[in-house]
């Protein structure tokens, strides 16, 4: 499988995830009140298409594999899950003042029509959309200063930094996961190594399509208000808040590896034992 193929849904949880919650001194009340919930909820659909679309676009499976293989990812990954994770996370990391100063930060004006937006940009089928309008968003803000501001966003965020990794230990699991569906054998150290060594691809390729989503999201989002944004992200509050949510999701999206595979080789032993 191609490394490009895992990029779109999770650069969504590096670029969409960043910071998008109303804080509270209870977690569990900071996601109920906030829209995390609604874009953590997307992620087996998020999983599940970006999997089996690159699949198919490779060519390295017949079609038939790569839908069985989506509905394997699909039912691998539960949101409620996900979001218990980041409950635990943000309970055992920040401090009740920590939420108090995101919480209030999430009940501005400002941080509302953020929210908005993001929750709207982190669906699958704005996906399209996002790619369709990508050149004609490059180049209607080249030399602006929201072109500028990307830098310290993407820094703010770790929205690149987070993806690149996220994509080659979810594409280092799956590719090992895929064995269970042939008689091939994976050197797991040896496609490790070939993996690191295409970082620097991978970052190119994933910066780019950051700022294509970075653009797309906060289209309608003033220069004043993303600098807003980015004061409470590079906040000490806001800097914790970021970094607990985004290795919260990070290990919820690759931790179902293994379990993938196992699903796998079950469908593999089932085709066997019929074929006989």
């Amino acid at each position: 499988m191609r490394l490009i193929t895992l990029v779109k849904p999770l650069l969504v949880a590096g670029l969409l995830l960043s910071g998008t919650a109303h804080a509270s001194t209870d977690a569990r009340d900071v996601l109920a009140a906030s829209p995390i919930d609604d874009i953590v909820g997307q992620y087996p659909a998020m999983m599940s298409q970006g999997i089996r679309d690159g699949l198919k676009q490779s060519g390295q499976v017949p079609p038939m594999v790569a839908d069985t293989i989506g509905y394997v990812v699909s039912s691998s990954y539960r949101a409620e899950d996900i979001e218990r994770k980041l409950v635990a996370s943000l309970d055992e990391s920040l401090t009740n003042k920590q939420l108090e100063e995101v919480h209030a930060w999430y009940q501005t004006p400002v941080a509302q029509k953020i929210s908005r937006a993001e929750i709207a940009a982190s669906a699958p089928a704005a996906w399209s959309e996002v790619r369709s309008r990508a050149g004609e968003l490059n180049e209607a803000y080249k030399g602006t200063t929201r072109e500028k501001l990307f830098d310290r966003f993407d820094r703010a965020s770790r929205a690149t930094e987070t993806t690149v990794d996220t994509t080659i230990a979810v594409q280092l699991g799956l590719a090992t996961a895929m064995a269970a569906l042939s008689s091939d054998s994976v050197h797991y150290e040896r496609l490790r190594q070939r993996l690191e060594n295409q970082r620097g691809m991978l970052q190119g390729m994933v910066g780019q399509q950051v700022y294509d989503s970075y653009l797309y999201t906060y289209r309608d989002i003033s220069v004043q208000e993303l600098g807003l944004y980015l004061d409470f992200l590079e906040s000490e509050s806001g800097k914790r808040f970021t970094e607990v949510v985004t290795e919260s999701i990070q290990a919820s999206i690759t931790d179902p590896i293994e379990t993938i595979g196992s699903q796998l080789a079950r469908f593999r032993n089932f085709g066997a034992g019929e074929s006989r």
